[in-house]
């Protein structure tokens, strides 16, 4: 590390913060198809498959071109596909605020760590900003919003990870090199983005990307843990100073980041 400071971290959304796919946009994209009169379901399985395909707008043109080549509803193809979007939206916003998604282990002491300690917080993902909304107020509280110094969704930036577009608006936004942050992701397309544009990145596995190839990762985990229920190292580049079992705090990433240059 050209510096060794730590000085912002920078949070994905979908899968990083919350375990938000499988019960959450899932459900809501299944309650969007029945409310559209479609024919169409994601079970567990198929909905990992689509995952490689990332923005929800972009997943459902991708299943009517390789899944399911039936008619739509509409003539205008684009502006349905806008419409059925939101109101997928609509559907998972009402899934969050029935309570039905929780924060994953360790965020919540994590965030309140890195406030504390004086770090800067920053959101990078493909999900559009009232989802990024709905799951802060839901979860954080609204005032978790103004935690945020910057919030980088698809409404920003359109080109979706792996594309590392986002990566570079919120380090342009910041007036920081990759230098001064971590990423902290949960997808092999949120790792590929972060890299691209030079940021060392925590990855937080989850049942979707158990599998996925995780090369250049900078720590692989599955889940931040908690005091008393650490999370357990599964890779990484500093996982051999990092140890089996760790609860990813500030002290932490401070410690692995100095061990890593020294090394």
């Amino acid at each position: 590390m050209q510096n060794n400071t730590l000085k912002a971290l920078i949070f994905d959304i979908d899968g990083t913060l919350a375990d938000t796919e499988r019960d959450g946009h899932r459900v809501a994209f299944n309650q969007a198809f029945d409310e559209a009169g479609l024919n169409w379901h994601w079970d567990v399985e198929l909905y990992g498959r689509l995952l490689a395909v990332t923005g929800g707008r972009e997943r459902m043109m991708h299943y009517h071109q390789q899944y399911n080549h039936g008619p739509l509803p509409a003539t205008d193809g684009a502006a349905f596909f806008v419409g059925l979007h939101q109101a997928k939206n609509r559907h998972y916003a009402a899934l969050m605020a029935g309570g039905q998604i929780a924060l994953r282990p360790g965020i919540r002491r994590l965030l309140h760590q890195a406030r504390h300690e004086g770090l800067r917080l920053v959101i990078a993902t493909t999900t559009t900003r009232s989802n990024v909304t709905v799951l802060l107020e839901h979860t954080l509280g609204a005032e978790s919003i103004d935690w945020f110094e910057v919030i980088a969704t698809a409404d920003e930036v359109p080109d979706k990870k792996p594309s590392p577009a986002v990566y570079h608006y919120v380090l342009q936004q910041l007036g920081l090199t990759a230098h001064h942050c971590l990423a902290l992701e949960d997808s092999s397309n949120g790792l590929v983005a972060a890299r691209a544009a030079g940021l060392r990145t925590l990855v937080t596995i989850n049942d979707y990307t158990a599998g996925s190839d995780f090369s250049g990762a900078w720590l692989i985990v599955d889940q931040l843990g908690e005091p008393g229920s650490p999370g357990t190292v599964r890779g990484g580049e500093v996982s051999g100073v990092a140890g089996h079992h760790v609860v990813v705090d500030v002290p932490l990433l401070r410690r692995l980041l100095v061990l890593e240059q020294s090394r």
